[in-house]
């Protein structure tokens, strides 16, 4: 482990070298450009390869050939060069090969600004491309969070054979604090991916060829493949769920919230709880799967109060906790959007305004 004093998004490229990416494939936009500069000259020192593609339609297709070859290998990008990913995330869902997306949102839709927001929750969750295909998506509080994340998320990829989404914003990528970095990893540690990599083999017959396809006929293999990937969506709601609870123990008032604005919101429990106010965070760290279940079992005969706060408007991981409280209470919403950023003092304000409305 090394301590620095770095911002979010030089600490996240650097946990990607350290979790043993060897190949970028991205182009730049604010508010993210810092990483791909950083791993522009870090990636070789470490015998890997930094590519600034034509666009971000190639970067994605550069991930799909990559990863296929063997490659621990990621992007980064921001809403609109997120939305231009989308073909190629879908045939690399379709061709299940692991890779890693950071995007760092920035404020929507269309070009937006480049403030910090929550506005890519629903892409990012619900509607990477064609067909219906999901990845496995997490968004980071603090910096060391971020780092952790990132060095986690290869072996999610891997384990998986799914790209990950690691969602933050402008927020967390242009901050800087004090982190500790993980060591590099050993590449010959790595998990053996033989079984199903496209490499050059001279001893390889014909009947052991191998495809990189996300088209499968006849229509019932194609069926069977869409059965593999619910399943595996399953085995991740089974085994990969995160999230935080913070003084929830006897709240009264829960409020959700996630990445950067989780922060946020821990500092506003902080000060409702000094006025006397039982107030507590449900943070989903893990997006999709969403904590669905562990939201449905907070203590519901307490808590009088539930506030959703997000940095978009409408709200959007607003649907997912009404989903997951199954009608148990009624689920306020609190938010800022275009790039404004809440505040504790505004979260504050919110819960007593709310609580003196409905009479507590």
């Amino acid at each position: 482990m090394s301590t620095k004093f770095i911002d979010g998004n030089v600490a996240m490229a650097e946990a990607a070298v350290a979790a043993g990416c060897r190949l970028f494939a991205g182009f730049p936009i604010t508010p993210q450009s810092p990483m791909p500069e950083y791993l522009s000259g870090r990636l070789p020192e470490v015998g890997g390869s930094f590519i600034q593609a034509e666009s971000e339609v190639v970067s994605a297709n550069i991930l799909l050939g990559a990863s296929c070859g063997g490659l621990r290998c990621m992007t980064s990008t921001s809403g609109p060069g997120f939305s231009l990913m989308a073909e190629g995330i879908s045939f690399i869902i379709g061709c299940e090969a692991p890779c890693v997306f950071i995007d760092v949102a920035r404020p929507g839709p269309g070009m937006g600004g480049i403030g910090g927001c929550s506005q890519d929750y629903l892409y990012a969750v619900k509607g990477l491309g064609a067909g219906g295909g999901r990845a496995f998506v997490i968004s980071p509080s603090t910096i060391q969070e971020a780092v952790n994340i990132v060095y986690e998320s290869f072996d999610i990829a891997d384990r998986y054979r799914t790209p990950v989404v690691v969602l933050t914003d402008k927020l967390l990528a242009a901050t800087t604090e004090v982190v500790e970095l993980p060591p590099l990893r050993e590449l010959s540690t790595l998990p053996d991916k033989s079984s199903w990599l496209i490499t050059k083999r001279d001893s390889m017959k014909f009947e052991d060829k191998r495809i990189c396809q996300s088209m499968l006929l006849p229509v019932s293999s194609q069926e069977e493949f869409c059965i593999k990937l619910a399943d595996k969506y399953k085995a991740w709601e089974e085994n990969e769920i995160r999230y935080e609870e913070f003084m929830l123990e006897d709240a009264e008032v829960v409020l959700f919230a996630y990445g950067s604005v989780g922060r946020i919101v821990r500092e506003a429990v902080r000060q409702l709880r000094k006025e006397g106010i039982k107030a507590g965070l449900f943070r989903p760290i893990t997006l999709f799967p969403f904590p669905r279940k562990q939201i449905g079992s907070l203590n519901y005969g307490r808590i009088k109060k539930a506030i959703c706060v997000e940095m978009a408007i409408p709200g959007q991981m607003l649907e997912d906790v009404e989903r997951s409280v199954e009608g148990r209470i009624e689920v306020d919403y609190y938010g800022r959007g275009g790039g404004m950023l809440v505040t504790p003092e505004e979260v504050v304000c919110q819960v007593k305004h709310q609580m003196e409305g409905s009479g507590d």
